[in-house]
Parts: structure tokens; sequence; C-alpha cells
């Protein structure tokens, strides 16, 4: 039985997210998101105009008159989420915590996606992956994605993004579109990302907290690592420190976005100190735009 703080919370976020979806994706997504090609539809006779490329030659032969084949978009995907639920999740020091965007997320992706008939799949993963929900289509699917995002309970700490990618490469052998939602603070996994980007369309959506890329001039702060439990103690209010503490975020920052781009995958940043909203409805237009050139 869920406690009810989290129903309630996953009856907000279904309303939030149904409402953005209804009222700023709806349209958005069918373009975005194209399906796996042409599949074939039937075979009817020969009219003006039509493609002699498409004439069917074995009833043609049979019925003595020219039929060709017609095709229709193949319109249903397969969405899967690839969710990191490690403990680097449950830290947010302004508007909300890492694992609260994360879970909105989901909702509003697998919302869009049922809406257009396509089947959402969920992995979630820490050093191991803890739940795989294999790709459904309803209602009552995602309710379960977003329940499993808040309230699950992980038996790992720490991130291994190079697993999950290999286990998703393993598993998921239809073609289709992979959210990876995590703060990448993870290392090694290059290659299995690149593998997974020449089988699926894969978006990767950064999920991050301003106090994991500036310190604050406070004073003496220990900083914990939410992963391994390794401590430090720090003195903020020197600028040197708190220089060093920046370049180190931004260097990997940069690092991040530059493998990205050479693999050539979609990334979106989300912050937890900013409404993620015009984010994600901007990524959707600037996607929509490119691919209808």
């Amino acid at each position: 039985m869920l406690p009810a703080e989290i129903l309630r919370k996953v009856r907000r976020i279904e309303i939030r997210t149904s409402r953005l979806v209804n009222e700023s994706l709806a349209g958005e997504y069918h373009s975005v998101f194209k399906g796996r090609g042409m599949e074939f539809s039937e075979v009817r006779e020969y009219q003006w105009g039509d493609d002699v490329r498409t004439l069917d030659w074995n009833v043609t032969s049979r019925m003595g008159a020219p039929y060709v084949k017609k095709f229709v978009e193949e319109r249903e995907l397969t969405v899967l989420l690839l969710v990191d639920v490690s403990a680097s999740g449950d830290f947010g020091t302004k508007r909300q915590f890492k694992r609260e965007i994360q879970a909105e997320i989901c909702a509003l992706l697998a919302f869009s996606a049922i809406q257009n008939s396509d089947r959402v799949g969920f992995i979630a993963f820490t050093d191991r992956i803890e739940t795989f929900l294999r790709p459904r289509k309803g209602k009552d699917h995602v309710l379960r994605v977003i329940r499993e995002v808040l309230y699950f309970t992980p038996q790992g700490r720490t991130t291994d993004l190079k697993m999950a990618l290999e286990h998703l490469n393993r598993t998921i052998t239809k073609r289709g579109v992979v959210f990876i939602i995590s703060d990448f603070l993870a290392h090694d996994f290059e290659r299995p990302l690149r593998v997974a980007a020449r089988k699926h369309d894969v978006v990767a959506i950064t999920v991050t907290d301003p106090r994991e890329e500036e310190l604050p001039p406070v004073g003496l702060l220990e900083l914990e690592d939410a992963e391994t439990g390794a401590r430090v103690l720090v003195d903020s209010r020197d600028k040197g420190t708190r220089t060093a503490f920046g370049r180190w975020a931004a260097e990997r920052r940069l690092a991040r976005e530059s493998l990205f781009r050479q693999i050539g995958i979609d990334a979106l940043e989300l912050r937890t100190d900013r409404p993620y909203d015009l984010p994600l409805v901007r990524f959707f237009h600037r996607r929509a735009r490119r691919l209808s050139r």
C-alpha cells in the first residue's frame, strides 16, 4: 500500500504534466519523434500518377492489369525511459529534489507517448538494474512508472551508467526513442552510449542543482558524497576554493556536452532552481524545426 503522501504526489504530477502535454506538446510529439518508417498497407489497381516503382509485379501478372503496393507510415514507437535512481537524486537546494524533477519528466514524456498510442518502457538503475518494466501502453502503466521513480527504494546507491546502457543494448533490440534521465555523475560510459545511439534515437536529459556547480560563501561546509558517503570539510569563504570548485564543475559540464555532440545525440539540461516546462517545450520546438528542414 502506497503512503498517502506519495499518492498525492503522483496525482499532482499527473494533473500538472497532463495539462502541459495537452496545452504545449500535443502537436509537437508526433513530428519530433517519428515512427520506424513505412509499412505495407494494401494492393490496389494502378491509377494515373502512381509511382511505377511501387508496381507489384506478381499481382500484376496474375490479374492481367497493373497493381501497386500502398504504404502508410508505421507510427507506433517504443519509448524507453532509462532513469538514474542513485542516491545523488535525493539532492536539491532550491525548488525541488532532482528525483522529483525526474518523476515529472518521466510523466510528461510517458503521457505524450501514450497519447500517440506509443509504448513506454522503464529501466531504473543505480550500480545495478533496479527495475525493468517492459514497454506497454496505457495510463495505468504510466502511473506505475511515476510511482517507481518517487517511491521505489533502490538497493544500490552509486551510479553505473555503463552497465545500464549495456543492459539497454542487450534487451531492447527494436529501434525506439531512449531518454536517459540522470545527473551524469558517472564515468566510462562513452562506448555503450555510442552503441545505443546507433541503435536508437537517444536523448540525454541532465538534471542538476546549482550547488553542484558553485559554492556559496557561507563559511565552513562539510560536503558529503551522497553515493559513497565520503566527506570533506571546505572553507567556502575562501575565494580560491570557490573558484576551483566552479572550474571543476565547468570542465565536467563541457566534457559532457562535448561527448553528446561527438556522438550526435540531442541533449537537454534541467535545473532544480528553475521551471522545466519552458526548456522542455523549447527543446521540442527546436528539434521539430530541425527535422522539418
